[in-house]
């Protein structure tokens, strides 16, 4: 008969054999395990949960992390009717999963992805941090707030890699002194998390906001760019960088222009991240709607920014009309938005022609608005929030948020009627099977 001390006995023996394996043995096969099941191992013993929870494991997972596609949809009114934010996440057989971002509000936007967190807001709220993987979160306060109001692209996210430094920016419209120009901003904002507040970061000079908005801003190594007008350049436009670390400006002029089509109307210009390098994509438009690009799309890859050397990585034939940001290229993958759906298309070699029989389609996005779109390259990590929560700046967050808003009450049960409805016809499909 077994008796409960000896199985007690047992299971101490067991323990103390698994405890006992060498402790590259353990990581090697802990990197091979996803994150939800190492928030599992971390409550198995100690042992296994200050081995998960050690920022060198923590950073080694994280350089071998599968990285996804999280396109993101902003809250608004379609047809009168509120739709709420939703992120979808494109994992690596290319399927949609609306249930894998559950730290996305209904109310929330998005600003940025780093290291798997993610930068959120609402308009009347803090600024949200959370992992999306393991859901913890923390509330920040806001800066000042902008004289433009809130958009996701005069806020910023990044990490400096040497620093081990993940700071939060935000461009401050100019509501004073002899740059007053509420399309202009003369400030950048800084957070770095743990900090106990803010600080301002004059600009070398008054810069436009309103290209920032147009063109977007990426993180790249521990520096953030973004466009700016230049009326003494080829292109009108160079490249501005903020050093996350130095917290220094510099500017990078663009490639020397290109002969531009006369038939066709002004050219659009973006800043992108592309598989972890600074790309600059750009196409004319057509003269009698500027939302249409015609000619070729031209992705312009920044080589060496000390001597500012680029080189043009594709010429894209019959391109689709948005683009979306920061990173609309993923996995060889053209990501894009038409009227109805989300599709993507094969981006290799130095020419290429799309054609609507090359699209993928991955998900029907009806009745989102057309050309609202952001997409950012995410993935799952165990970075901790802990450590930064101590500051006085982190917030509660107020009680009555998020879905608990009585706006939602009605999509909530009506999507609950929706799921109902599904398992119903799931049933009866099932037992006619039988």
């Amino acid at each position: 008969m077994v008796t409960g001390e000896t199985n007690s006995k047992r299971q101490i023996s067991e323990e103390c054999i698994i405890n006992r394996l060498p402790g590259d043995v353990i990581e090697r096969i802990f990197l091979r395990l996803p994150v939800s099941t190492l928030l599992r191992c971390a409550g198995v013993c100690k042992h296994w949960q200050d081995f998960i929870r050690d920022p060198y494991f923590v950073a080694s997972h994280l350089q071998n992390a599968h990285r996804h596609a999280l396109l993101f949809f902003p809250q608004g009114l379609v047809s009168g009717k509120p739709y709420p934010s939703e992120g979808i996440l494109i994992d690596e057989a290319w399927s949609p999963s609306i249930y894998a971002v559950p730290v996305i509000g209904p109310d929330d936007f998005v600003f940025g992805s780093c290291n798997g967190l993610l930068g959120l807001y609402t308009k009347t709220s803090t600024i949200k941090i959370a992992n999306f993987a393991t859901g913890e979160c923390m509330h920040i306060e806001k800066p000042d707030k902008n004289a433009r109001g809130h958009h996701f692209s005069f806020y910023s996210f990044g990490f400096h890699p040497v620093t081990k430094e993940y700071k939060i920016t935000h461009f401050l419209g100019d509501t004073e002194g002899r740059h007053r120009c509420k399309d202009n901003f003369s400030v950048i904002q800084v957070y770095t998390l743990g900090d106990e507040k803010w600080k301002d970061i004059p600009t070398p000079e008054a810069l436009s906001l309103d290209t920032v908005r147009n063109s977007g801003v990426v993180n790249v190594d521990g520096t953030m760019y973004w466009l700016t007008e230049d009326k003494t350049a080829s292109w009108q436009h160079a490249v501005m960088s903020f050093d996350l670390r130095e917290e220094s400006f510099a500017m990078i002029q663009l490639p020397a222009e290109r002969e531009d089509h006369d038939d066709f109307g002004p050219r659009k210009f973006w800043i992108r991240d592309i598989d972890g390098k600074l790309c600059i994509v750009t196409a004319q438009t057509s003269r009698y709607d500027s939302r249409n690009l015609l000619g070729e799309l031209q992705i312009w890859t920044l080589d060496n920014s000390v001597e500012q050397r680029w080189s043009q990585k594709h010429n894209v034939k019959n391109p689709p009309n948005y683009i979306p940001g920061p990173h609309f290229v993923h996995r060889d993958r053209i990501l894009t938005q038409s009227y109805s759906s989300v599709g993507s298309c094969e981006l290799i070699g130095e020419n290429i022609e799309i054609s609507f029989s090359m699209m993928a389609e991955l998900l029907d996005i009806r009745p989102r608005r057309l050309y609202n779109m952001q997409s950012y390259i995410c993935v799952k990590s165990l970075v901790c929030l802990d450590v930064y929560k101590k500051a006085d700046i982190v917030r509660r967050q107020k009680q009555q948020v998020g879905w608990q808003l009585k706006k939602w009450e009605a999509w909530e049960n009506e999507l609950r009627e929706v799921e109902k409805l599904r398992s119903n016809i799931n049933k009866q499909e099932h037992d006619l099977s039988v």
